[in-house]
């Protein structure tokens, strides 16, 4: 029987983007096809997209001109068991690009999740309508791809963190020590050699670890950005000072209202508030002052952000119960400084780790004329 999937909770007014930026996005998408996903012209492309906001309709259009011989298919006029055939009809090593202005919702089926099982690559974008006009704008200019960039700053990263015993964070004044060796960093950097699953959720660029012993993590963050209990980017218009003591935050000095919400709802069902993840942000589109209002895309912001709360799926410790952890909250630290064991590895906003020349090639992609050129 055949299932119609629910429509998306969208507003239907949201302009078109400027014909620039979907040229940029059809560069962008380019790169990221041919170096990070290296899709090429023997594997099969599936795009399932929708048209409710100016973002998504962008990337759709740029995908048509990477991909003229991809299937195309509208989410809001398809049945749900439609688009969950044709997934099932792509061989390992196809690709899969989901275009979503909300996220696609398919009877329980976890589309990202679910697509990797059958050994597909996946890009993903997701919540496009949280990021509207101009924002979209910043968002198309994050999909950038430079591999000598990302995969080589972030493998010097990766490096350094990984035989570190201990960092410091700096920022405004304060400062927080994590005086612990740290767990094997992870990377997401469109390096995919090494992995068992190729793809993601894009845009991408992070680097990120926590320490062995979170309870070695002391001292104060000032934060100036935080994802709020609308999976929104929540700036105060000064930044929280947290206080951190044997890896868990005592206070917050200058919490707004929407922080502290934050705070109580994790101290009330998880007890205390944890710091977890360290985060290095690669994504140079996104800045202090440039953002988007989504708290999973600003994630890749160039600099540093933490977690609070007890939740972290990909490192264990002993004492932290998956079914008691429910919480991991992106902070944004106001970050001048970064040492990793003395040596200082971000200064100006950037990131000073030597890099390495990193051998890169590139799968041909098809690209066809924008229409009326």
């Amino acid at each position: 029987m055949t299932t119609a999937h629910p429509p998306l909770d969208l507003p239907p007014d949201s302009p078109d983007l400027p014909a620039a930026a979907v040229d940029a996005a059809t560069a962008h998408l380019r790169d990221v096809l041919a170096f990070a996903l290296e899709h090429g012209p023997a594997q099969r492309a599936l795009v399932v997209y929708d048209t409710r906001t100016g973002l998504a309709r962008a990337l759709a259009e740029a995908y048509r001109r990477n991909l003229p011989d991809a299937d195309f298919v509208d989410f809001d006029g398809a049945a749900a068991d439609d688009v969950l055939a044709r997934f099932k009809q792509l061989a390992p090593h196809d690709l899969v690009v989901l275009v979503q202005s909300s996220n696609f919702r398919l009877d329980g089926f976890r589309l990202r999740v679910e697509l990797f099982k059958l050994g597909l690559k996946v890009i993903e974008h997701v919540h496009l309508s949280r990021m509207p006009g101009a924002q979209g704008e910043h968002y198309i200019e994050s999909l950038a791809y430079d591999p000598q960039y990302f995969r080589g700053t972030g493998h010097a990263l990766k490096e350094r963190i990984d035989r570190a015993r201990r960092a410091e964070v700096h920022g405004g004044g304060a400062v927080l020590a994590f005086d612990s060796p740290f767990e094997p960093a992870k990377l997401n950097v469109g390096d995919y050699r090494a992995m068992n699953n190729v793809g993601g959720q894009f845009p991408i660029g992070e680097v990120f670890t926590e320490a062995c012993d979170l309870e070695a993590v002391n001292g104060r963050a000032r934060i100036h950005v935080f994802g709020d209990t609308a999976y929104l980017v929540n700036r105060p218009d000064e930044p929280v000072t947290v206080v951190i003591e044997r890896g868990r935050v005592v206070e917050a000095i200058g919490a707004t209202p929407a922080f502290q919400q934050v705070l109580d709802i994790i101290r009330r069902d998880e007890g205390e508030v944890w710091v977890r993840e360290l985060g290095f942000g690669l994504n140079r589109a996104f800045t202090r002052e440039r953002r988007v209002d989504d708290i999973g895309t600003y994630e890749r912001m160039c600099g540093i952000h933490l977690s609070l709360g007890a939740k972290h799926g990909v490192y264990s410790k002993p004492g932290f119960k998956r079914k008691d952890a429910r919480y991991h909250i992106d902070v944004f630290v106001e970050t001048d400084a970064v040492y990793l064991d003395g040596e200082r590895v971000y200064a100006d906003g950037a990131w000073t780790v030597p890099v390495s020349a990193v051998p890169v090639a590139a799968v041909p992609v098809t690209v066809t004329s924008a229409p009326g050129r």
